[in-house]
């Protein structure tokens, strides 16, 4: 009987510890999601807006991130994300259509086994 109520009494401990754990790994993901979503982002909004559009539009498959250098990340943190990033030119309905787009819209995705983890969006003057 004393045996049982112990058995009880630990689960009831290791329950609170276990949840707390799983919720800290998921913010350790947003965290990492948030970070890639914002490092591509930083360099869309770095780069000349007339090459946007042709160069970034990609998906990088899960385990396939790369960094600013064009290196697969290695650590185990970035293994279940992936990441898409797609540039699309845009028009306001003020626009003319004789005229090129005047914005283009960035969005970057990030993933993580497949979820939905992070996502940017932002509009870039031409």
């Amino acid at each position: 009987m004393a045996l049982v109520l112990l058995g009880m009494a630990a689960a009831g401990v290791l329950v609170p510890f276990s949840s707390g754990a799983a919720v800290q790994a998921e913010g350790v993901r947003v965290t990492l999601a948030a970070k890639l979503a914002h490092d591509v982002m930083e360099r869309i909004a770095a780069t000349p807006a007339g090459q946007i559009v042709a160069n970034y539009n990609y998906t990088e498959l899960q385990g396939q991130v790369r960094d600013a250098g064009g290196n697969v990340f290695t650590d185990p943190h970035y293994a279940g994300f992936s990441r898409q990033v797609v540039c699309v030119d845009v028009r306001v309905p003020q626009e003319s259509n004789d005229l090129p787009a005047g914005f283009i819209r960035a969005s970057v995705c990030v993933r993580y086994h497949g979820r939905e983890v992070a996502t940017l969006h932002r509009l870039i003057s031409r």
